[in-house]
């Protein structure tokens, strides 16, 4: 399928009698874990927006069925939404939605190698308020990928994107990451400072701000890393509602003006998140003792133009020959790595492992496989580890591990 295909695609299906709901699909949505939950997960806000019927406890695991078409291919069997709600219905654990019956592997949704790409899931409604048929597109390349984001901003892992197209709609965020019980980071519209409603606070106001909210003290870096972003995204989410939705209401002059503000929104979420993840793992490497200049370097020239996220101990180290190279190390940054982590093979030539930090949630065993015959050290959050297969969560690093090894090196 090319992004011909894919804009064809989109094209095809424009009108207010749709929703559309895009994510990136885990591992435990593919059949990459092996966990048999047999099709991705959607969030219930979503999930009963799109069927109402679902949204009842006086019955276990209410579900539909719907007809699908996957990559332009009308599926033989509907495919079943369902909520498994035992832990409200009585006697279990459960309580999310997913959308099951996809034929197995053959299936693009559930075929492992499609971990960590964008799933596009279009939704005709009927008169009664209910969904009655979906089609379904799951990108093959980064083209595909960057066709989605340039049109709804980014799809991040634990995150998803909810909208209808209308004149006067905007994307909205849908985040189901990690669950917390703590107060949110959500701004009431008063407590925003008013120069935030003159110019949008830069990535560095928001995040000065998320370390008020969350100064983690006492946490190891993979929770303070999980804690932070969570709030960072609550904390951007508040703020872009409160600056966004009054122009939208107001309504716009002209279809240029409309335009103008959508794109500034997209852009700006966009631009937000490998940055933003960058601040967060500077401030965690300094609570735990590795300085910038003098134990870590950010941005900074390894060879020619070649510019890794991170150097340790530092870039001065790195271009002096007479440091030894086995105690030099290197930290790619890419919130999801499908595809990208080919960017950092060649980052630094002194450097032999090349370690990579995403925050995707899994990747196929043949795609890992790629990558350490690359000499690439995946980093993930602890929390993100039983979201990858069984058969390579052991040779998975956490970010707190890294530092501990980094910082060994330099004792």
């Amino acid at each position: 399928m090319s992004s011909v295909q894919l804009s064809a695609f989109l094209e095809a299906r424009m009108g207010a009698n749709r929703l559309w709901f895009a994510k990136r699909l885990a591992a435990n949505d593919t059949l990459a874990t092996r966990a048999h939950q047999a099709g991705p997960y959607f969030p219930k806000p979503v999930m009963f927006r799109l069927f109402p019927e679902l949204e009842r406890s006086d019955k276990k695991n209410p579900d539909v069925k719907v007809a699908a078409n996957v990559q332009g291919e009308e599926l033989a069997d509907p495919i079943r939404g369902v909520w498994y709600n035992s832990k409200v219905y009585g006697g279990g654990t459960r309580n999310e939605c997913r959308f099951t019956n996809f034929g197995g592997q053959s299936s693009p949704v559930l075929n492992e190698d499609s971990t960590g790409s964008v799933a596009l899931f279009s939704f005709l409604m009927g008169a009664a308020g209910s969904a009655v048929d979906v089609d379904i597109w799951v990108c093959v390349d980064p083209d595909e990928d960057e066709e989605i984001e340039s049109r709804i901003g980014e799809v991040l892992p634990g995150s998803g994107v909810f909208w209808r197209y209308s004149e006067h709609f905007l994307p909205e965020f849908i985040h189901f990451g990690t669950v917390t019980r703590e107060a949110s980071c959500q701004l009431p519209v008063e407590k925003i400072p008013p120069e935030w409603f003159a110019k949008f606070p830069t990535g560095v106001e928001i995040f000065d701000r998320v370390l008020s909210l969350r100064p983690c003290k006492g946490l190891n870096a993979d929770r303070a890393l999980i804690k932070r972003r969570n709030c960072e995204f609550q904390l951007f989410q508040s703020v872009e509602e409160a600056t966004t939705l009054p122009l939208i209401r107001d309504g716009f002059a002209s279809l240029d003006e409309f335009l103008s503000v959508s794109h500034t929104v997209l852009q700006r979420r966009k631009s937000r998140s490998g940055r933003s993840l960058e601040l967060h793992l500077r401030r965690v490497f300094e609570e735990n003792g590795l300085v910038e200049g003098d134990g870590f370097d950010h941005g900074k020239t390894s060879e020619g133009n070649k510019k890794p996220d991170f150097l340790f101990p530092s870039a001065a180290a790195y271009r002096d020959e007479t440091f030894p190279a086995e105690k030099l190390r290197m930290l790619g940054v890419k919130t999801t790595c499908k595809d990208r982590w080919r960017q950092v093979v060649t980052e630094a030539d002194r450097i032999a492992v090349k370690h990579l930090l995403t925050l995707q949630e899994g990747v196929s065993v043949a795609q890992f496989a790629e990558m350490r015959a690359k000499n690439i050290q995946l980093v993930v959050p602890a929390a993100h580890v039983k979201r990858f297969p069984k058969e390579i969560r052991a040779d998975l690093q956490t970010v707190q591990s890294f530092i501990d090894e980094t910082r060994a090196i330099f004792a």
